[in-house]
């Protein structure tokens, strides 16, 4: 293998343990939850989600989840909600 390679791997693995590089500004997943599958997402700083409970709150477990999984990769705005989901 190249050593440019080498030193990009190397780089790469770096990378993805230090976390608070990556600020994610938009994504769209599809959530497999435990009655369906859901179109989860976030873009133009606001959540959303195919699910039937978030057209009612605007969050949902699916939008929670996620603002747990990605942590600090979110903008601040997105990192929270307006209830406590720290428990």
């Amino acid at each position: 293998m190249q050593s440019s390679l080498i030193g990009k791997i190397e780089k790469a693995k770096r990378y993805a343990q230090e976390t608070d590089r990556i600020t994610f500004s938009e994504f769209s997943v599809e959530f497999r939850g435990e009655n369906d599958r859901y179109i989860t997402g976030y873009k133009e700083g606001k959540w959303h989600c195919s699910c039937h409970f978030f057209s009612s709150w605007g969050l949902c477990s699916h939008t929670m989840a996620l603002q747990k999984i990605l942590g600090n990769m979110l903008p601040p705005e997105a990192q929270t909600t307006q209830y406590d989901t720290s428990q």
